[in-house]
């Protein structure tokens, strides 16, 4: 029996290669010294993971930026427009200016389109592909990672999206063909990488197939089992370990079941049931082992190894120890590093701590499996297994946990609740004559450039050395030059710019009972923007308003609208580590209840446009459409609470990014929000045609500049993107904005961009004005 780790997060215990990435872009570090922290990264990685004592151990699980994008320059497939950098720039340069655009030296190319990966917050880079594609083996990364690492001492398991999944990610830009059709000629180079990892020494091979978790056609069906079947043929002495997980493999599951691969992994966490629908079968090859994916690579409760042991142990009855892997679901990027670096009791109480376990503890629980599973003892007799039993039972008797009023709360909430007072054309007409705004009205997201300075006042604070009166004048100096800053440049709703603020769900949970918090507890979200999620352990509720101060202080500051900025119940669901005890649809209306709260009292000082931010209701989504409907169902009322206990001329907005509607555009609509924003600048107004061709019924913020590249567009880049829009969606539907908060970004390239999209809305209003008086 071995142990099989997927994946290990590629950020660094202390958020190294955040740092370093950064640095090198703001060019006060050399490529050398950038490439340096990534080496040290990966052998720290190997070395804690050998010490823990996992055998198959994954290398090119480490990216500088995101594994999709690596595959990408590996296969050579970077779009056309970076061949005049591809000739002038190094391969790493040439990477990032394919996940983040290139504005310098005359140089001015867009980045690739970014969405999520699958229902996580991870965001990769999507490839694009032309009916001509071509494919070569440009970078070599994830063979020189596998000559790193034996010649440190670790012959490891290379992990690579296969060319199935690989083309399922992508998109076509051009019509008349399906990606999945380029498949025999991406095959080619897969073989080379085959070849000259086998040679190199590896014997097993993770592949990836994450697409086998959905609901597939034929064709993808046809093309899995005929590039499996290809790779057995020409490499029949490596051992392929097909990796899925998010979900169960379906009806998927007879296809798999035939492909000639050495080992099947089973994501037992998000679907135990699969383990039976396998061994029932008779269908599982003689020659075929499992990899039983029973610790969680995507929560952070300690796993209860009484459960994992029963699956375990069924899994050995049926085929042997000998044919049995012990793993985590999924790979542990999407887990925080360490658990032994929480050592502040104020935040993380050690009550709620000792039912917690990160990426390297995750790595121990795989091993003591392993070892109950082996050896021949009594596991009342080890403390290890009692430790575990004793926190995991703890966690069912808390205190901590349970609040009957909470509870209470939920299950009277009545019919109606969920519904605002009138429908959107009737609240339309109030909100026209209440706020007044001008055709294309112009706004931005909600957060503003968070400097340096800012954040230094929010640690000092944090460590006393600001008292609250201290720290609050800085923040009003700031807020007010947010403010002037939007009025002199003509933006028609104002935004504070949340400047109190870290992260826009840990900001909430903070002042949310029922959360938890680390200090170390960081993810990567996409690229060096790294996340450190809240954890609910128990009931939610608000006591106390949370944004009212800030947003009542910026408006008393101008006499044009300042919307009030709150995260959606379903997206703090989403970005939090939640607790696993009751089901999710209770925790979110918990959360919705305690958001309306705060809605109310917004209104009640004068905050007439509230925008309540939703990124994650698609994210959320399950992977298998026949449980689509149960979901958006309790998400969609979950945010339809939060909103709806407001008056008519109140106008509640909402924001979602890097999403994909078409499959759920009714379902939008039913949120009823009565302003929607979106990212749309990536895709050029792409994401739009789904809104235009369902007729939605609300107004739309098509986002007209990617305000996760550097680069300032112009302002007839965006006049061009406000074009496109009008000709699919009616103007007096038509908002102007970025396609997401400013926080990430500096100011000098805000403020250009800023003036710039105001420019760009006045030169649509005049054009407007032309085309009427004529």
């Amino acid at each position: 029996m071995k142990t099989n780790n997927l994946g290990y997060p590629r950020i660094g215990s202390n958020r190294e290669l955040k740092k370093a990435s950064e640095s090198y872009w703001a060019g006060s570090i050399s490529v050398d010294a950038l490439l340096n922290v990534g080496k040290n990264i990966r052998k720290e990685n190997w070395q804690l993971q050998a010490n823990a004592g996992i055998d198959l151990i994954p290398s090119n699980d480490f990216s500088f930026y995101d594994q999709v994008l690596d595959l990408t320059l590996t296969l050579g497939a970077f779009p056309n427009r970076y061949r005049e950098i591809a000739k002038t720039n190094s391969a790493l340069d040439l990477y990032f200016a394919m996940a983040r655009g290139a504005q310098k030296e005359g140089q001015d190319v867009v980045a690739m389109e970014m969405t999520k990966w699958f229902d996580t917050n991870y965001h990769y880079i999507v490839p694009e592909f032309t009916k001509n594609q071509q494919f070569e083996l440009f970078s070599t990364k994830i063979i020189d990672e596998f000559i790193e690492a034996k010649k440190l001492g670790f012959t490891t398991k290379p992990v690579l999206i296969s060319p199935v999944s690989y083309l399922l990610l992508g998109k076509e830009k051009e019509e008349g063909f399906h990606r999945i059709e380029l498949i025999e000629k991406v095959l080619p180079v897969y073989f080379e990488i085959l070849n000259t990892l086998q040679n190199e020494g590896a014997e097993y091979i993770q592949f990836d197939e994450p697409f086998l978790a959905l609901n597939l056609t034929d064709a993808v069906h046809n093309a899995i089992t005929f590039v499996y079947n290809e790779i057995n043929k020409k490499f029949p002495n490596l051992k392929i370990i097909l990796t899925n997980y998010f979900d169960c493999f379906g009806e998927n599951l007879d296809t798999v079941l035939a492909l000639p691969v050495h080992t099947l992994h089973l994501d037992l966490v998000r679907c135990s049931s699969q383990l039976d629908d396998i061994l029932e079968s008779g269908k599982l090859a003689a020659n075929v082992s499992l990899s039983l994916g029973v610790v969680d690579g995507r929560n952070i409760w300690k796993n209860d190894f009484k459960k994992s042991l029963a699956l375990i142990k069924k899994a050995t009855d049926a085929i042997g120890k000998d044919r049995v892997l012990i793993a985590p679901s999924c790979s542990l990027i999407h887990s925080p590093c360490d658990l032994d670096l929480e050592s502040n009791e104020a935040t993380l109480p050690n009550e709620i701590k000792q039912w917690l376990a990160f990426a390297k503890q995750k790595t121990e629980e795989i091993v003591l499996l392993q070892n109950f599973a082996i050896e021949e003892i009594s596991l009342v007799d080890t403390v290890a297994f009692q430790e575990n039993t004793i926190a995991n039972e703890s966690r069912k008797t808390s205190k901590l946990i349970h609040n009957d009023d909470v509870k209470n709360r939920v299950a009277s909430i009545a019919i109606g609740d969920d519904k605002r007072q009138n429908p959107f054309a009737i609240r339309r007409h109030k909100q026209i004559a209440a706020l007044k705004l001008p055709l294309f009205p112009t706004t931005t997201i909600g957060s503003f450039p968070q400097t340096t300075e800012v954040r230094s006042w929010r640690a000092k604070f944090k460590k006393g050395e600001l008292n609250p009166e201290q720290y609050d004048a800085l923040l009003e100096k700031e807020t007010e030059e947010t403010i002037r800053f939007q009025e002199e440049t003509g933006i028609d709703v104002l935004v504070h710019g949340e400047f109190e603020r870290n992260d826009m769900v840990e900001y909430f949970g903070e002042q949310l009972d029922g959360f938890a918090f680390t200090k170390n507890g960081w993810v990567q979200s996409y690229g060096s923007r790294c996340v450190k999620p809240p954890v609910i352990y128990g009931d939610v509720y608000r006591p106390n308003p949370m944004t009212v101060k800030w947003a009542s202080f910026a408006q008393s500051l101008t006499p044009k609208w300042v919307k009030g900025m709150l995260t959606g119940p379903v997206t703090i669901l989403q970005w939090s580590f939640v607790r696993n005890d009751q089901p999710r649809s209770e925790t979110c209306t918990q959360i919705a209840l305690a958001i309306r709260d705060e809605v109310v009292d917004l209104e009640k000082v004068g905050i007439k446009i509230i925008q309540i931010d939703e990124p994650a209701i698609r994210e959320g989504l399950p992977l298998r459409k026949e449980e689509w409907a149960n979901y958006l169902d309790w998400a969609i009322k979950a945010f339809r609470i939060s909103a709806s206990g407001v008056k008519d001329d109140t106008q509640i907005h909402t924001h979602m990014c890097y999403s994909e509607f078409n499959d759920i555009i009714q379902n939008i609509a039913d949120m009823d929000a009565d302003v929607i924003t979106i990212e749309c600048s990536r895709s050029q107004m792409e994401l739009l045609d789904v809104f235009a061709d369902f007729k939605y019924p609300n107004e739309i913020g098509p986002g007209v500049y990617d305000i996760h590249s550097p680069r300032v567009p112009s302002r007839k880049e965006m006049v061009q993107l406000l074009e496109k829009a009008s000709a699919v969606v009616p103007i007096d539907q038509l908002w102007v904005n970025p396609d997401c908060g400013l926080k990430t970004r500096h100011w000098e390239e805000t403020k250009k961009a800023l003036i710039e999209m105001v420019a760009a809305a006045k030169e649509m209003r005049v054009a407007i004005e032309n085309i009427t008086t004529v």
